[in-house]
């Protein structure tokens, strides 16, 4: 195969609507925009607009807030603990934190911390250092052996 001789599986590209070009193309004049109006013109934006009509997002009421100092959380579950100390990524004997399941893969990134929540079996007997865990985690994890502290909130009240 020399370079003058590659080209592209058949089918594989498609070549572009020329509009405007006469009748005979059959996307002549208008170009398949239709006849007049704003939307036959370049630059529409009408996302939302119902001919003249109160649109629906100003028909229904407006409910609830969204609290932009609220935490976020990575929420990790025990039985998710205990499969990365299975799988070796996760050392048992030292203090699991937020670091540790950062890097172990667990979580993606940290948040505003982990909070701990009892879904799963917790066999391994770990220290756990978190933002926050529920009180069932928390049972678990004592009853398997472990330690659990839980952090003071970082954010300040100001």
């Amino acid at each position: 195969m020399k370079l003058n001789e590659i080209k592209d599986n058949e089918g594989a590209t498609k070549s572009r609507k020329r509009v405007g070009r006469g009748i005979g193309s059959g996307l002549g004049k208008t170009g398949g925009r239709g006849v007049k109006g704003q939307k036959s013109r370049s630059g529409v934006a009408i996302n939302g607009f119902e001919g003249g009509q109160m649109p629906i997002y100003r028909r229904l009421p407006k409910r609830g807030f969204k609290n932009i100092f609220a935490s976020d959380f990575n929420v990790v579950s025990l039985g998710r603990i205990q499969t990365a100390i299975d799988a070796g990524k996760l050392d048992g004997k030292a203090t699991v934190d937020a670091e540790a399941l950062k890097a172990a893969g667990v979580i993606r990134r940290i948040k505003d911390g982990v909070r701990v929540v009892a879904d799963g079996e917790l066999k391994a007997k770990v220290a756990i250092k978190v933002a926050g865990a529920s009180k069932t985690a928390v049972e678990k994890i004592e009853k398997a052996g472990g330690s659990i502290e839980v952090l003071a909130a970082a954010k300040s009240a100001e």
